[in-house]
């Protein structure tokens, strides 16, 4: 359909959209432990951000509730934290040489 600078410039476009949805496929394949109260709490996220376990060790279910929620909440956070800058270092290898502005994200970033 391109013939010349277009169609290679195309053929690229199309390899990096391959090779962007393969690193979402295996983003979403990974799984990240967020952690607080000195490991106290743990929290297991999926790559797409789903909860996949909590873990409380049991002389913390002896405290308030509300210290509870929040060791479980840090426990999120640290999780959530640690996924952003999984994909941020998985985005910043795949797009390394590109003239990307600050601050651009992906549709699933």
């Amino acid at each position: 359909m391109f013939d010349g600078p277009w169609g290679e410039l195309m053929k690229q476009a199309q390899k990096m959209q391959d090779d962007m949805k393969k690193a979402q496929e295996a983003l979403q394949a990974r799984e990240v432990t967020g952690e607080s109260g000195a490991g106290l709490v743990t929290v297991r996220l999926n790559g797409k951000g789903d909860c996949l376990g909590v873990a409380i060790h049991p002389p913390v279910l002896a405290d308030t509730p509300e210290i509870v929620g929040e060791l479980v909440a840090a426990a999120i956070n640290d999780a959530m934290q640690k996924l952003e800058q999984l994909k941020t270092e998985q985005m910043s290898q795949m797009t390394a040489g590109l003239q990307l502005p600050p601050g651009f994200k992906f549709p699933f970033s």
